[in-house]
């Protein structure tokens, strides 16, 4: 009987010849940890009953969500906490935790560390003086802070201004996007979607990298978003340009977008994680009550 010849494909990495210009076929690795909701583990009943001032800032919270769930769109709200203890402050960490964004915000006048919390849509913000001492203590109720929206931008330039003399050696395809950055920027108004410029897609070379991060400059704003990989967010020193940038779980970057508008949607909150937010922080006041 002849043997029956059956033709084998072999595919994946090390099974192809080398490319001619001694280039390596990279696999991406996809992100291997995503971050879910889990209760907080929290003091004994009776010892949370004499921290009255941390609960009675929860409740406050609560009644806060509550309100805001119901409602068509939240409106900001926060609780200074600045005039509570330490064992109160740590209650109100060990209920909130630690989310999936965190921000840093730094400019001449003002420096914040923003937490979210594991409920989406709450966040703790403190601000802090030259000798990195806490001076305003607080928990908001919004989708992103106030801070992040409302200063960020207001030192900024109001377009890209850049001399063509003035252009490196290199630089290629960068100036068309100053131009398009530009008209979006001039465009933009509160409410509208925001312009994405997928750098990743297009043919950029490593100095129109450097050249654009050099005219657009560093706003004072940067953002940490850890839901799935990561995600870093910086403000530019153009009014409403953002970088964007997603990392996979080796930190290799594997998408480099500007975006145009409001802050970026992957760091706030949305209005149906507010309202998953209400339920489980009633949930969890319901054990001490």
């Amino acid at each position: 009987m002849n043997e029956i010849q059956i033709p084998v494909t072999v595919s994946g990495p090390g099974s192809q010849p080398a490319e001619e210009d001694g280039a390596d076929l990279e696999i991406l690795q996809l992100p291997d940890e995503m971050s879910t909701f889990s209760m907080p583990t929290l003091q004994d009943v009776e010892d949370v009953s004499k921290l009255q001032d941390g609960m009675a800032v929860l409740k406050q919270l609560d009644e806060i969500l509550k309100q805001q769930a119901k409602a068509r769109q939240v409106t900001p709200e926060y609780i200074d906490i600045n005039h509570l203890d330490a064992a109160d402050k740590q209650l109100i960490d060990q209920v909130l935790g630690e989310g999936e964004v965190s921000m840093l915000y730094e400019s001449s006048d003002t420096t914040a560390r923003i937490q979210e919390s594991v409920m989406a849509g709450l966040w703790r913000v403190r601000y802090y003086n030259d000798a990195d001492e806490v001076t305003a203590d607080t928990v908001e109720v919004a989708y992103v802070p106030r801070l992040s929206q409302r200063h960020v931008f207001k030192q900024a330039a109001h377009r890209v201004e850049h001399q063509r003399d003035s252009i490196p050696d290199g630089v290629i395809n960068a100036p068309p996007l100053l131009a398009e950055i530009n008209d979006k920027v001039a465009e933009f108004r509160p409410g509208k979607d925001n312009h994405i410029i997928n750098l990743t897609l297009l043919p950029q070379t490593e100095a129109d990298i450097e050249f654009l991060t050099r005219v657009l400059g560093k706003g004072p704003l940067t953002i940490l978003s850890r839901g799935y990989g990561n995600c870093r967010i910086t403000s530019t020193a153009v009014q409403n340009v953002w970088w964007v940038q997603y990392f996979n779980s080796q930190d290799k970057n594997i998408l480099n977008t500007i975006e145009i508008g409001a802050i970026p949607a992957v760091a706030a909150a949305a209005h149906e994680d507010v309202q998953d937010s209400a339920e489980r922080l009633s949930e969890i006041l319901e054990a001490y009550l």
